[in-house]
């Protein structure tokens, strides 16, 4: 896959968008799910990387782009701890790559243990680190 990315940010996100081979907008934005502030400092500190999701940030990133549209035929989630972001970054890739040849399976194994809500990654719409749902789960 080798086309150009634009990425951009504000204080509370970090987006990257590209154009795929149907001239359709897809974009990750990446924040925080949880974090800890003032009142709850015991709060963990969680990531979502969202793909084609929160399209609210997205209308700085289509002006310099030719595209027929936002790309609304997908969406994913993925809920990680920050020290595992880095590692999930080409497995995030080759789903993309995946989803964009619509293959129908993905076999790559990730590099963290996940929690899966279908047998198949690409059917899936979120997801979360092991470590992640169980630091999220603390709170309850």
């Amino acid at each position: 896959m080798k086309l150009p990315v634009k990425v951009g940010h504000s204080s509370s996100y970090l987006i990257a968008s590209w154009i795929d081979d149907n001239y359709q907008l897809n974009y990750i934005n990446i924040y925080a799910y949880l974090a800890p502030d003032d009142l709850l400092n015991q709060r963990p500190f969680i990531l979502r990387l969202a793909i084609n999701k929160g399209i609210g940030n997205i209308a700085l990133f289509k002006r310099d782009q030719f595209c027929q549209g936002l790309n609304q035929n997908w969406h994913f989630e993925l809920t990680v701890l920050p020290e595992e972001i880095l590692d999930f970054l080409p497995w995030i890739v080759s789903l993309i790559k995946a989803k964009t040849k619509g293959f129908t399976s993905f076999a790559q194994e990730p590099p963290h243990p996940i929690h899966l809500n279908y047998s198949n990654v690409l059917l899936s719409e979120q997801i979360w680190t092991q470590k992640a749902e169980q630091a999220g789960l603390c709170l309850k």
